[in-house]
């Protein structure tokens, strides 16, 4: 299957993450904390980290930027970037928003998960992209489930649970 062909959402997506999910507070070296769920697999790396459950992923970076992005700035560039860099990347929505460490803006879009590297099987997924600025330091906030999943609740609970330290 060619990398830019939109797989079919799942008719009964796997990875919808509980309402009675715990989270729990990761700390991370690079100078931030947020709320992520309990149990899932964690992976660091020199730039951040990513948990994941299945299809479910919370993946963070951080790198060096200058100044805070603009709207247009990630309307005009980093849009492009993601179409180009992903998997049939769809983009619906690009929004700034407020959370309690600050403004944020986030990029709405849907792409075709890595294939399992059992199955070979690739899911569409359902991604919101939050990018948060502070001091020269730019955190990317990548929260991706399988498209059709319940999970606005909880991803709002981790976007809001973002703190710097």
């Amino acid at each position: 299957m060619a990398e830019d062909t939109v797989i079919a959402p799942e008719k009964n997506p796997p990875g919808d993450i509980p309402d009675s999910q715990v989270f729990i507070e990761y700390r991370s070296p690079l100078g931030f904390t947020i709320k992520v769920p309990e149990g899932w697999a964690r992976r660091e790396t020199k730039s951040g980290v990513t948990f994941s459950d299945k299809y479910n992923t919370v993946r963070t970076t951080i790198e060096e930027h200058v100044e805070p992005l603009t709207i247009a700035v990630v309307k005009n560039e980093l849009t492009a970037q993601l179409e180009m860099s992903g998997k049939a990347v769809r983009i619906s929505g690009v929004t700034l928003t407020s959370v309690p460490s600050g403004p944020a803006i986030v990029i709405s879009y849907a792409s075709n998960s890595d294939a399992n590297p059992v199955t070979n099987k690739a899911i569409r997924l359902e991604n919101e992209r939050y990018f948060f600025w502070k001091g020269g330091k730019l955190t990317t906030l990548t929260l991706s489930a399988p498209y059709g999943a319940d999970d606005a609740d909880q991803w709002l609970l981790m976007a809001k649970s973002f703190r710097w330290l």
